[in-house]
C-alpha cells in the first residue's frame, strides 16, 4: 500500500477528523501493534504542528517500557504512577498537561518539553500501554486535542491485534 499524508487544515474538530480518516486508511489492512504504533506515531508527529514527540509505551511486566515513536530519544522504562505516562496508566484516565513543570513528579525525558497529552491505551478492561505526545509549548493541547487524540487511539487499538 502506497500512502502520502495530507496536511491538517481547517479547524481543529475538521483537522483531527481528516488526521482520523488518514490512520483508518494505513492501519485498516494490518493487525501487528508494533507496526500499527510506529506508523500513527508517524502520522501524528509529522501532522500535527508544534510537537517535539509523539509515540507509545506498552506495559509491560507492571511497568511501561518505550515503544515505537518519533523525536528525540526517550526514557525507555517510567513506574505505574510515576510521571504524567505513569500517572495516565494507573488511572486509566487522559492526562492534559498544559505546564509539565507543575506536574508533581514529572519526568523531564526532553527538557524542551513543556506541555502533554496522554491517553491510556485499555482493551477489554487490560491497560495496554499509552499514547504520549509532549510539545515544547506550554498550553500546547486543549480538550479539542484530547478528544482527537482519544479518537486516534480508539482507530489504533480497534486496528491492532494483541501486544
Amino acid at each position: 500500500m502506497s500512502f502520502v499524508a495530507q496536511p491538517l487544515v481547517g479547524d481543529k474538530a475538521a483537522a483531527y477528523a481528516d488526521l482520523a480518516q488518514q490512520l483508518r486508511g494505513l492501519v485498516c489492512d494490518e493487525r501487528d501493534i508494533i507496526a500499527n504504533a510506529a506508523n500513527t506515531a508517524a502520522l501524528i508527529y509529522n501532522l500535527l504542528p508544534d510537537l517535539n514527540w509523539a509515540g507509545f509505551y506498552f506495559l509491560r511486566d507492571g511497568e511501561l517500557v518505550l515503544g515505537p515513536f518519533q523525536g528525540l530519544p526517550a526514557c525507555i522504562r517510567i513506574a505505574i504512577g510515576r510521571g504524567v505516562c505513569g500517572t495516565a496508566a494507573a488511572t486509566r484516565a487522559t492526562q492534559l498537561v498544559p505546564d509539565v513543570h507543575a506536574f508533581p513528579g514529572h519526568i523531564a525525558c526532553d527538557s524542551a518539553s513543556r506541555s502533554e497529552l496522554v491517553v491510556p491505551l485499555v482493551r477489554n478492561g487490560e491497560l495496554l500501554g499509552v499514547l504520549d505526545l509532549d510539545s515544547p509549548l506550554p498550553g500546547r493541547f486543549d480538550a479539542d486535542d484530547q478528544a482527537g487524540i482519544e479518537a486516534l487511539a480508539a482507530i489504533f487499538m480497534a486496528a491492532s491485534g494483541p501486544l
